[in-house]
């Protein structure tokens, strides 16, 4: 889950328990948590003094701090991360949860329906923000094209592809082509090249035209010239839900901190590329504050898994929420959801 904190290895079963309790209090009711608290709460039979060292100790080793205006102390985005790494029991997620899932995530629909219903689902089971990584469009195989001359220069594509969904990609041609000559590209491609991969095709076509007879040449070009454009890569996107979710945090009543969140939702390119950076670790990754390395997100946490079908991974889901988020909820939501998403979007064994 990211790199392990040398820190816990330090730690003696005492502290460690205690830090795992204030974490907990501090998880459930958002107050800092004094020594007190810890006393009639940690299971450990030490006087308060003894508590009150230790809680300074840990302050000292940069895992918990201690507000101004309390006697009480809160986890740092460090005390998170040791947590998270080594203090953590995450237990498997219900059975009607994940009966949920499955039931709202059906395979065979179409895989926009269905990576919007993951973001969806992630931010109602969590109540913080889903996020999912759309799959590049030109990991899925073709199933047919077909062109629509639209004026002198202008073609329109229609894309089938072998998960059901369609993309319309206008085009610009260096020259006018007729509905005959379109159509004969189309049943060329369609004939040769239905199912496999669009950026498997580009590499084929002009392979093929560098060794191309001359009666074929022309027609060659033709494909050439339209799947150029047509195959190139759509633009990478994500599905954000649950952004207004986030206004009932209170950790994040700052209206400025919000903004600048939502800012950053609406800008998607950054947290695109913090989720990408996670596409080819297996399993579920845990970003803490400046982790992620967007300062908007600090005091901020994502909890983010890579969704794999037929043995490919094609995108990254997850959920961002406050870093003061019940770890052990959310992670098995997040595990769960790549499971059923990669599963629904896996063609069918029959």
């Amino acid at each position: 889950m990211g790199h392990r904190s040398s820190a816990s290895d330090d730690l003696d079963p005492r502290a460690r328990q205690l830090l795992r309790t204030l974490i907990g209090r501090y998880i459930r009711d958002g107050e800092p948590v004094g020594s007190q608290t810890l006393a009639r709460h940690a299971g450990l039979a030490v006087s308060p003094a003894t508590i009150r060292n230790i809680l300074s100790d840990l302050e000292d080793a940069g895992l918990l701090s201690a507000p101004h205006t309390s006697a009480g102390r809160v986890p740092t985005a460090q005390g998170y991360r040791l947590f998270v790494d080594s203090l953590l029991q995450v237990k498997p997620l219900p059975d009607g949860e994940l009966a949920r899932l499955r039931g709202e995530l059906p395979a065979g629909s179409g895989t926009q329906a269905l990576l919007g219903s993951t973001s969806e689902l992630l931010s109602a089971m969590t109540h913080f923000v889903g996020v999912v990584s759309l799959p590049r469009r030109e990991q899925f195989a073709f199933r047919r094209i077909d062109f629509v001359p639209l004026d002198a220069q202008r073609v329109l594509a229609i894309l089938v592809f072998a998960d059901n969904e369609v993309q319309n990609r206008i085009i610009q041609t260096r020259r006018s082509f007729d509905a005959g000559e379109l159509e004969q590209v189309a049943n060329y491609l369609n004939s040769q090249f239905a199912g496999r991969a669009l950026a498997d095709i580009r590499g084929s076509l002009l392979h093929e035209l560098k060794s191309a007879r001359s009666e074929m040449e022309s027609l060659l070009a033709h494909s050439v010239e339209l799947a150029e454009q047509v195959l190139v890569p759509g633009q990478d996107d994500m599905l954000l839900a649950g952004q207004t979710r986030l206004m009932g945090v209170q950790d994040l009543a700052d209206l400025d901190r919000l903004r600048e969140l939502f800012e950053a939702f609406a800008r998607k390119r950054e947290i695109l590329q913090l989720l990408e950076r996670t596409i080819q670790a297996p399993g579920v990754r845990i970003f803490i504050g400046e982790e992620t390395g967007l300062a908007p997100l600090e005091g901020m946490s994502l909890v983010t898994a890579p969704y794999v079908a037929a043995g490919q991974v094609l995108g990254v889901l997850g959920v961002i929420g406050p870093s003061r988020m019940a770890y052990d909820r959310v992670i098995p939501v997040v595990q769960a959801a790549a499971d059923v998403l990669g599963d629904a979007l896996s063609p069918d064994p029959g």
